[in-house]
């Protein structure tokens, strides 16, 4: 059973089509998991100080991160994955990056509402595949 799964049994949670969630709810929850993908990564590769540990998770998860991790993901992503993306890069947010072009936070949010897409339909696995190959082709080692 995934965590989602358990989360869900606990606080008595009914199954929803996630087709029906906007794409900034996908990406609310894709950032979030985005983020423990990364914290994970770093803090089980070594015991650190945590300025060091914010540092590299910061590098990772800003926007223009995440952006260049999209850019460089596109070819990789399945037909409803590239559709899910795009709903997430042109939805209309009310807020934006402080350190962060719009075009950079658009596709830092399309990848973001992916991650959650996935994260809703406990495609871990994909997530996993998705952002470790980011990661090696921004060549980012954390």
């Amino acid at each position: 059973m995934s965590f989602l799964d358990e989360i869900k049994l606990d606080f008595k949670i009914e199954d929803v089509d996630i087709n029906t969630y906007s794409p900034l709810t996908l990406a609310f929850i894709g950032d979030c998991v985005f983020d423990l993908v990364i914290r994970s990564v770093i803090v089980c590769r070594a015991n650190r100080q945590p300025n060091k540990l914010h540092k590299l998770k910061a590098n990772v998860v800003k926007a223009q991160t995440q952006s260049e991790m999209a850019k460089a993901l596109m070819d990789d992503m399945t037909e409803e994955e590239a559709a899910v993306y795009k709903r997430g890069r042109n939805a209309h947010s009310f807020s934006s990056a402080k350190n962060a072009s719009i075009q950079d936070y658009r596709r830092a949010t399309g990848l973001e509402a992916l991650v959650g897409y996935l994260y809703l339909l406990n495609r871990s696995d994909r997530i996993l595949e998705l952002i470790s190959l980011g990661l090696r082709k921004l060549e980012i080692d954390i």
